[in-house]
């Protein structure tokens, strides 16, 4: 009998325990109770990046799937817009900051205020995280180029340290480059040297290392790809590729132009996401230190936001936030958004589309230049600078660019020619193919005429 108020503490004990369970198994239910516990990320990032973050989250949330929907940065944002009306998605996750002010603009983000701590507001002058609080910067992102080495060697080619050598005649088929229209970080590659040189001056730059080109890939990651297989020497990417090239054991290496740009990488939240608690989740984890310390994995190598993870890193991995500076330009995100479809439509015009015309007409004017070298043939060096001065023309000013009377005519994709703005685009573009084409035809001759008189 005196066992029994012990008894009774004992079962008072365990039932209040097994409340306290039910009540814990409960709460922890709820946190997902309104969605189908199947967290859905568009992104643009290779199956390397998603693979590794969707394993460690799940194992950390094991009643929350994830479901990765692969899409170029441009074909993601599209889906949002168009699946808006009935949306599926809960997060966003790409490299390019002007993507997701697009998403802004067109309201599909979601304000969201991480509890995260300890990340800086800016990196140099460019704030990390949108000031209104639609995105977040998870990890930084340079541009600059990888080479094979064993490639390099081979050829005898030397390595390349600015924008500008990459024009040199040395080079010439031994560069490849993704276009702008079809990779975000690629447009953000080409923005950064035309806000760093000028517009003129910048198109210049971008013409004269096309010229040298061997290939314009159809996906940012076929730049890296071709650069590991030795298909061509030379890759313009992004830091992560070559960085992450070089963790698993390439021969390769990667190097930071002056002209370059650091700019984060961004995660948001989809307006009226189905999944919005199990969102906020994979936001926090992305930021906080034990999702931080993934991006160092080798597949990986990205530069984290949270700088206690910097204690982490190996040696000679860079660190913007001990003063080491990672390019010189302070990127306009405003002015990069506002001509975004204008400058991938030049491009592709002026290169993508004309590549062969203008390899033909940058080898025409690389070898009347050698055989120019040490002479003073007037008429011979007035006809190079005439050929040059046609393949640098171009189509609009950087005022124009930015009109947005202009800049809505401009669709990521022409659209239908039944479309009146879908024709207008198609029109223009037409008439810049028009010009594109006659000069880098006459730049040819007149610079196969000044080898002729030489």
């Amino acid at each position: 009998m005196q066992n029994k108020p012990h008894q009774g503490l004992t079962i008072g004990r365990k039932v209040s325990t097994l409340a306290s369970m039910l009540i814990l198994a409960f709460t922890s239910s709820q946190v997902f109770a309104m969605s189908d516990k199947n967290l859905v990320i568009v992104t643009s990032f290779p199956n390397d990046v998603t693979d590794v973050y969707k394993s460690a989250f799940e194992k950390k949330y094991p009643d929350i799937s994830v479901e990765v929907l692969s899409k170029k940065t441009t074909a993601g944002i599209k889906y949002l817009q168009e699946t808006s009306s009935n949306n599926k998605s809960d997060i966003f996750w790409a490299s390019a900051p002007d993507a997701f002010e697009v998403l802004k603009d067109s309201n599909l983000l979601a304000i969201y205020q991480s509890s995260v701590s300890g990340i800086p507001e800016k990196v140099g002058t460019f704030p990390i995280n949108d000031p209104d609080g639609f995105y977040k910067g998870f990890a930084l992102s340079g541009y600059g180029m990888m080479w094979n080495e064993r490639y390099m060697k081979a050829k005898k080619l030397p390595i390349p340290k600015e924008w500008q050598d990459l024009s040199k005649p040395v080079y010439h088929k031994h560069v490849g480059m993704s276009a702008p229209s079809r990779s975000g970080t690629t447009h953000l590659t080409v923005e950064a040297i035309l806000q760093g040189e000028g517009w003129q001056e910048g198109w210049n730059t971008l013409k004269s290392i096309s010229g040298n080109f061997k290939t314009v890939t159809e996906r940012s990651f076929g730049v890296p790809d071709g650069v590991n297989s030795g298909s061509f020497g030379v890759g313009i990417v992004i830091d992560f590729f070559g960085l992450s090239s070089k963790a698993t054991g390439f021969p390769v290496d990667f190097h930071y132009p002056t002209v370059t740009a650091l700019v984060p990488a961004n995660v948001g939240k989809v307006k009226n996401a189905p999944n919005d608690e199990a969102a906020s989740a994979f936001i926090d984890f992305l930021l906080s230190e034990e999702g931080q310390k993934l991006l160092l994995d080798k597949k990986i190598q990205r530069l984290p936001v949270n700088p206690a993870v910097y204690a982490s890193t190996p040696e000679g991995f860079p660190n913007p936030f001990t003063g080491q500076k990672l390019g010189t330009v302070d990127f306009d995100l405003g002015l990069s958004k506002s001509r975004y479809n204008v400058v991938n439509s030049l491009f592709d015009v002026m290169i993508t589309y004309r590549l062969d015309e203008l390899r033909d007409a940058t080898k025409a004017i690389q070898d009347a230049e050698a055989k120019a070298k040490g002479t003073s043939n007037e008429k011979a060096l007035a006809l190079i600078a005439e050929a040059k001065q046609l393949i640098n023309t171009l189509p609009i000013t950087a005022e124009q660019a930015s009109d947005p009377d202009f800049v809505s005519i401009f669709t990521k994709k022409r659209k239908k020619a039944s479309d009146k703005v879908g024709a207008r685009q198609a029109e223009i573009e037409q008439a810049w193919d028009n010009q594109v084409i006659a000069n880098y035809e006459r730049a040819t001759e007149l610079a196969e005429k000044a080898s002729d008189i030489l």
